[in-house]
């Protein structure tokens, strides 16, 4: 502007040379600024893009977080079904497949029926249902009648009193508690007369439970099915007998537990064997807290669980640890009907690799690393099949690609329907494996096809550290593990069966809380076994153990009668026919939500054609 104010022509040369070197400065000052000015911007650009790199981190972090606590919600509160929903939005309710939550559902629909809410075409059929007490309880009868004013008529005179068929029979059951009663037993004695070196002759005293034989084996079988079957703590079970006029102390309902437990060791090794009979034995553990004494007791340290015991010991002795995260496995037969339970101090392959010695088979269980170097060192005996439920819970919880997780949701649906039609049908031996080659196998296919595909492709497809890349890699590394049941007709898709005797365990821990002693765990594993397995068979779990107590104290060793599923069939009395009923129940409500779901699915597949 002041170059355009100022003629040239009248400006002198130097005056000139003067102008253009200020203007020039000033150029070169505002360049200056310009690029300081950019240099900022580019600095602020930085800090920017900082900020959304610290932004999107934190995102990242929360979203994580909340994954990590639905995961652990869901663990604590949310129902345990392993169904799969494949439309999250649709409300309905969920009663899961437990027995109490199917008699509630029962409940629901006899209210509903009563509310005539339900159109009559609709309706289900009624139940038939033998109300009725059962013949053998012993009845006592009471006539009831009607005041003496009542028996006149004041129009007719006296009535007349209708025969006993026509008269209303009302039952009522009532509880009366458990009875004790004391058999005095006399023993008769005999000696020569005037001759005392012959001595005195009576009969020979029976082996008791604990000395001088002052418990039957009703009782310890009472304790024993209250403590490990009801899952009562003996402090409570002291207030049970105290209701029926005896209060036992802790120490000797302890003491009988113990020696019950030393009594039938040999009969629990006679399980063992038996259920090495079956080609598949599954396997699954939990923990549990062991407390431990201040001075280690002696171990036997050429025996390997007691030398591992020593170990971990004198490690938390060490650590000042106030108990130990034991473990409790269990081994069930998948068609040898035992589940036998071992107890040991940790998850180290001791207990499994000492049980598993001398097998020939396969081993059915989740993909522990400990199971695999057991199969490794077997030379060829031992196999190893993985649980696809383990897989499939992987894909449950890779929320964060939604689309892809219904994918492999549904294949895996597939999978099971392939296993609840083949049940349907009653299939077993080479016509199962001619059905899961042809039905189960081309969606395997399917699955490993897209694996495949996922693997073909750039990470940032999946990503490393995702859930669903988790899951992915799960599958793909025990692939192998997870098809072989695709080829043995006994052996089931998943470890469920053998898992859910966990629960079991569970329910006892949240009682009575912890082994006391390394033989406190070992002598629960054993009692577990045999009250586990009489409840597998469907059995009247006291009954089956007082028998068994007193073959045993009789010195009786032909354990075979002593076998769960034959101990049934001489005491055909003794079995729960309610269980296989309410079994028989769930399995066809079950098919009927199976074809229910087929149907609306194959509606819907029709619609989007």
């Amino acid at each position: 502007m002041l170059a355009r104010m100022i003629d040239p022509a009248k400006l002198s040369k130097q005056q000139l040379l003067d102008l253009v070197q200020d203007q020039a400065s000033k150029l070169a000052t505002g360049e200056t600024q310009l690029a300081d000015r950019e240099t900022q911007l580019a600095e602020q650009s930085k800090a920017l893009a900082q900020s959304h790199d610290i932004v999107r981190q934190l995102e990242a972090k929360i979203s994580q977080q909340q994954k990590d606590y639905l995961k652990l919600w869901k663990e604590r509160f949310a129902a345990k079904s392993e169904r799969y929903i494949a439309d999250p939005d649709q409300l309905r309710i969920d009663f899961g497949d437990t027995p109490e939550s199917s008699d509630a559902a029962d409940g629901l629909h006899d209210a509903v029926d009563e509310a005539d809410l339900i159109p009559a075409h609709r309706r289900r059929k009624p139940k038939k249902k033998d109300r009725a007490f059962p013949a053998h309880f012993p009845r006592t009868e009471t006539v009831i009648d009607i005041d003496q004013a009542e028996k006149t008529c004041p129009d007719h005179g006296e009535k007349q009193l209708l025969p006993e068929s026509m008269w209303d029979v009302r039952e009522k059951l009532v509880m009366i508690p458990a009875k004790f009663e004391v058999e005095v037993r006399k023993y008769k004695k005999y000696a020569c007369s005037g001759s005392p070196q012959c001595g005195i002759a009576s009969a020979e005293r029976p082996t008791g439970i604990v000395e001088g034989d002052k418990y039957d084996t009703s009782v310890a079988a009472q304790i024993i099915t209250h403590k490990y079957a009801y899952h009562l703590p003996l402090y409570r079970l002291q207030d049970v007998f105290a209701g029926s006029g005896w209060s036992p102390s802790r120490s000797l309902m302890a003491n009988i537990l113990t020696n019950c437990s030393f009594m039938i060791e040999p009969l629990l090794a006679y399980f063992r064997q038996t259920l090495f009979r079956d080609r598949i034995i599954a396997c699954d553990d939990t923990g549990l807290t062991l407390l431990y004494p201040k001075v280690p007791p002696d171990f036997d340290l050429s025996d390997p669980k007691q030398k591992r015991a020593a170990e971990v010991y004198a490690a938390a002795l060490e650590k000042n640890k106030p108990s130990i995260n034991a473990k409790m496995w269990a081994y069930r037969g998948v068609t040898v009907k035992l589940n036998v339970f071992d107890f040991t101090v940790s998850r180290h392959r001791d207990g499994p690799d000492l049980f598993y010695e001398n097998y020939n088979g396969t081993i059915l269980g989740d993909c522990w690393h400990g199971f695999g170097a057991i199969a490794a060192e077997s030379g060829g005996a031992i196999d190893r099949a993985a649980c696809s439920a383990h897989a499939r819970r992987k894909f449950e919880n890779a929320t964060d690609y939604p689309a892809d997780r219904a994918k492999w949701m549904d294949w895996f649906q597939e999978l099971y329907d392939v296993e609840s039609q083949a049940k349907e049908n009653s299939l077993a031996g080479e016509a199962l494996v001619s059905f899961r080659r042809c039905m189960a196998k081309p969606v395997w296919d399917q699955m490993r096809g897209e694996l495949d595909s996922i693997d073909d492709r750039t990470e940032q497809v999946v990503l490393p550290k995702s859930d669903l890349r988790k899951a992915l890699n799960y599958l793909r590394n025990h692939w192998t593990e997870l098809t072989r049941y695709l080829d043995v007709a006994e052996l089931p898709i998943d470890n469920n069966e053998c898992e859910q005797l966990m629960k079991q365990v569970a329910v006892g821990r949240k009682n009575w809380m912890f082994a006391g002693s390394l033989a406190g765990g070992e002598r629960t594993a054993g009692l577990m076994t045999l009250v586990s397995s009489a409840h597998r068979n469907d059995l009247d779990v006291w009954a089956y153990v007082d028998d068994v107590l007193k073959r045993l104290l009789a010195g009786e060793t032909n354990y075979e009668p002593m076998l769960p599923w034959s101990w049934a069939a001489e005491h055909p009395e003794s079995i729960r026919q309610y269980r296989q009923q309410e079994r028989s129940d769930r399995e066809v409500r079950k098919r009927r939500a199976r074809e229910k779901r087929r149907a609306q699915k194959n509606r819907q597949a029709k619609r989007e054609q």
